[in-house]
């Protein structure tokens, strides 16, 4: 009987404990997280509205584990001991036949002043200090943005940005005060969305214009004050701050003798087994996967990594040899309260439909669908 560990309580850890389950009745799976429970992170876009309140979002996992047969280990990672084979962490160690580590991604936070903005998708308590900031503010000026990691270009995350640009625009709309505030996005890429495509890109940036929303582009990050946003293109005042700065890897790799990516992600192969080790895999932000320069950092690829990451721990504690690769596809849609943009992208080429009420309805639809399996 294989028993495997599973580091996370996220879209790729349950999707891994959901693969593996399907394919193995038989293995004791441990899943080792701070809390038992999932955080919906998509639908942070929908409090600062109150189309969504906190406690929506938030999953207990127990009736989940017992429906799954895992066994919850209670803690946070500190480290790994004996080639992954062993789970440390500050409620004690955890030994494995086999590791799946899917604890997310960091946000980089060396920018001088980023104290004053808020980074959305950090969680919960975020996306409640947008909704009581906005419901403070009387007018002015609010400033929404993303960078990336230098070292490691797929390592960002900008997509939710938009959607807090527009849900926030169509909000003050809705609550008649849009007249009193300014809207400015701002990132250091001079075209916003390239990952998305082109289409993707002069779809965005139209939809500001037409919004009246102001954007501030190309320039090198510098820093914030306590109202402002600092760029090496200039500064410009700001009540309220929302930025999304690039990811890196768990502060817990550096305890590890793990291979890292330039960025500070785990080194994976196509397989999503992390370089060099044995019966070692990663999924979701935690990896560094080999692919094309527009990969996501998104719930979706999350998904596909662990269905690979857990047929291919199977296959190898089996003894064969993993073959499974996931699927690259960069699919979402931007979400702004009354409608939502659909953007696709594959190696086949890229989609991008204006923005359509069914699409904001699909959104929640999918919500509904996605988390009915862990209620």
């Amino acid at each position: 009987m294989a028993d495997i560990t599973v580091i996370g309580a996220g879209f790729a850890a349950l999707t891994a404990v959901r693969a593996l389950r399907a394919a193995d009745k038989q293995a004791k799976i441990t899943l080792v997280a701070p809390q038992p429970r999932m955080i919906y992170l998509p639908s942070l876009i929908w409090i600062p509205s109150g189309l969504r309140q906190p406690d929506d979002l938030v999953v207990p996992l127990d009736r989940f584990f017992r429906r799954m047969k895992v066994h919850y280990h209670q803690g946070s990672v500190t480290g790994l001991k004996d080639g992954g084979r062993i789970v440390v962490t500050d409620n004690g160690e955890v030994a494995n036949d086999g590791l799946i580590i899917a604890s997310g991604g960091r946000f980089l936070k060396k920018l001088p002043g980023i104290e004053h903005a808020i980074t959305p998708c950090e969680g919960i308590e975020a996306a409640v200090r947008i909704r009581d900031r906005l419901r403070e503010l009387d007018g002015g000026t609010i400033a929404v943005g993303f960078a990336g990691n230098p070292k490691e270009p797929s390592a960002m995350r900008g997509g939710p940005m938009f959607e807090f640009l527009f849900g926030i625009d169509n909000q003050l709309r809705r609550e008649g005060r849009r007249e009193r505030f300014e809207l400015v996005f701002f990132t250091p890429a001079a075209k916003p969305g390239a990952r998305l495509g082109e289409k993707a890109v002069d779809g965005l940036l139209s939809e500001m214009a037409k919004r009246g929303i102001s954007t501030h582009l190309g320039h090198k990050m510098k820093g914030f004050g306590d109202h402002s946003v600092i760029t090496e293109g200039g500064e410009f005042d700001a009540d309220l701050i929302l930025f999304m700065p690039g990811m890196t890897g768990n502060q817990w790799f550096d305890q590890t003798d793990l291979p890292r990516s330039p960025g500070g992600l785990l080194k994976a192969d196509a397989q999503c087994r992390v370089e060099g080790r044995d019966r070692v895999y990663v999924a979701g932000d935690s990896g560094s996967f080999p692919g094309p320069e527009w990969m996501p950092k998104q719930a979706h690829m999350a998904d596909l990594q662990a269905e690979a990451a857990a047929k291919n721990l199977l296959t190898e504690l089996a003894g064969g040899e993993p073959r499974e690769t996931f699927k690259i596809e960069l699919i979402c849609i931007v979400d702004n309260l009354k409608g939502g943009m659909l953007v696709k992208r594959t190696d086949k080429g890229s989609l991008m439909l204006p923005s359509l009420a069914p699409l904001h309805w699909a959104k929640r639809a999918f919500e509904r669908w996605y988390l009915r399996q862990y209620r």
